[in-house]
C-alpha cells in the first residue's frame, strides 16, 4: 500500500514509500511510513518486523521497545509487530547476526546511508 500524500519520499527501491504500519502506528511522526526529516537524529527509517531475537538484542543495547510508552504514543512491541527502526539500530543487530526482516517497498531510501542495498536485500520479508 502506497501512503498518501507522501509522493515525494521514496524507497530503497526507488519507488514511493509503502506503509509500514498502521497498527502499531509506526514512523518518526507516527504516520504509519518510515519517514524522516531534521528532528528525526535517529533516522528511523527501516521498517523491520519485529522478532523475540532483536526485540531482546535492542532492550539488551539499552532500547527497551516491549515496554509501553505512553507519553511518546509508543504502544510497546511484540513479534511479529511491523516498526519503523532506527537505520544505525538495525545495523547494529545485523553485525551481531540478530537482525530482523525488512520491507524493502517501506523502507526509506535514507537507510541507505547507513546500510547497503544488498544488506537490506539479504534480509528482505518474503
Amino acid at each position: 500500500m502506497i501512503a498518501s500524500g507522501h509522493s515525494a519520499a521514496r524507497n530503497v527501491l526507488g519507488g514511493p514509500l509503502a506503509i509500514c504500519s498502521k497498527d502499531p502506528l509506526t514512523g518518526f511522526s507516527r504516520s504509519g511510513c518510515c519517514e524522516t526529516g531534521p528532528q528525526d537524529l535517529g533516522s528511523h527509517t527501516v521498517c523491520a518486523v519485529m522478532t523475540e531475537d532483536f526485540l531482546v538484542f535492542t532492550k539488551q543495547a539499552g532500547n527497551d521497545l516491549t515496554t509501553p510508552r505512553p507519553e511518546y504514543r509508543f504502544p510497546g512491541l511484540k513479534p511479529g509487530d511491523r516498526w519503523c527502526l532506527c537505520a544505525g539500530r538495525w545495523a547494529e543487530a545485523e553485525a551481531a547476526g540478530r537482525a530482523p526482516r525488512v520491507d524493502l517497498a517501506a523502507t526509506h531510501a535514507k537507510a541507505l546511508e547507513v546500510v547497503a542495498l544488498e544488506t537490506l536485500r539479504e534480509h528482505a520479508q518474503d
